[in-house]
């Protein structure tokens, strides 16, 4: 029972971030139809800049700030220049192309500055464990979920409530339409990248304690966030907050009970069955258009 549990809330922890990279995902394809496949790098950048911010002098809850604040300028800065140039032309390849081409530009640079060996960030959450009926877990680790929980609650309100979330929106449903009726659909769709590359960034300062902060660390974070998006519905964004939380606690069931290596061929093995099964995914809505 113990072991259940630590594998559990473990699972949870790890499944915070997938689905608030997951998060991200919905949001910039419910604007676009175009996703950063840089995405998994804003993660690592808001990692790699809190680090930096600390070895600078700076408090850490100033440097994960300025680190997040940062991540969201970086999805604002790759919308309009990697990713609008290609949307609504026949080389819509190209935002595929270009994002991934941004996402090595800056893990190299990464590298160069950061190095190319992990290191901590320091926070009071990792300081000492806690113990939850005889399962150990650190505080950060607890909190990851729940700031996803959250942050989708929030996403949720923010279409509902306010005149920018109404703009997503209509956006989604139909650009032209949108646009017809007074809507800038660029900078909605701007507006978009950056809050998504807010939570990317923001899923990295909140990892950083737990594991090693490295260049290459958003690579399969990045990776499996896409893939949660895509076995909850990237429709959804209640889904797909669901979906990482569940492939989260999954992965960490298979890795203690398999071994590691049979973590990865579950885990996206799953999701080309969910997709045979359900091609929206899970809780994703069937998009019919009309010709």
């Amino acid at each position: 029972m113990t072991t259940a549990l630590q594998y559990t809330l473990s699972g949870l922890a790890i499944g915070g971030i997938y689905a608030l990279v997951a998060l991200g995902f919905h949001i910039m394809w419910s604007a676009a139809r175009a996703v950063n496949f840089a995405h998994g790098d804003t993660l690592m950048l808001g990692a790699v800049l809190a680090v930096l911010g600390v070895d600078a002098g700076l408090p850490l809850p100033l440097a994960c700030l300025l680190a997040i604040a940062a991540g969201g300028v970086f999805g604002i800065v790759l919308e309009r220049f990697a990713v609008r140039p290609f949307t609504g032309t026949n080389a819509s390849i190209g935002w595929m192309l270009t994002t991934i081409a941004v996402g090595i530009m800056i893990e190299s640079l990464a590298t160069m500055q950061f190095g190319g060996f992990s290191r901590p960030l320091p926070s009071p959450g990792v300081a000492k464990p806690i113990t939850i009926w005889g399962a150990g877990i650190y505080p950060q680790e607890l909190l990851i979920p729940v700031v996803a929980v959250v942050a989708m609650i929030g996403f949720r309100l923010l279409q509902k409530r306010t005149l920018v979330g109404r703009a997503m929106q209509a956006v989604a449903h139909n650009r032209q339409a949108a646009s017809l009726m007074g809507i800038d659909v660029n900078r909605i769709v701007m507006l978009s990248f950056g809050l998504a590359a807010l939570f990317g960034a923001g899923a990295g300062v909140l990892v950083a304690p737990v594991i090693q902060v490295s260049a290459t660390m958003g690579v399969l974070l990045g990776l499996k966030g896409f893939a949660v998006a895509i076995i909850g519905g990237i429709t959804s964004a209640p889904g797909v907050v669901v979906a990482g939380l569940i492939f989260g606690v999954m992965e960490k069931f298979v890795e203690g009970y398999v071994s590691t290596a049979a973590r990865e061929i579950v885990g996206f093995g799953s999701m080309i069955v969910v997709l045979l099964a359900f091609p929206q995914g899970l809780f994703g809505k069937r998009e019919i258009f009309k010709v």
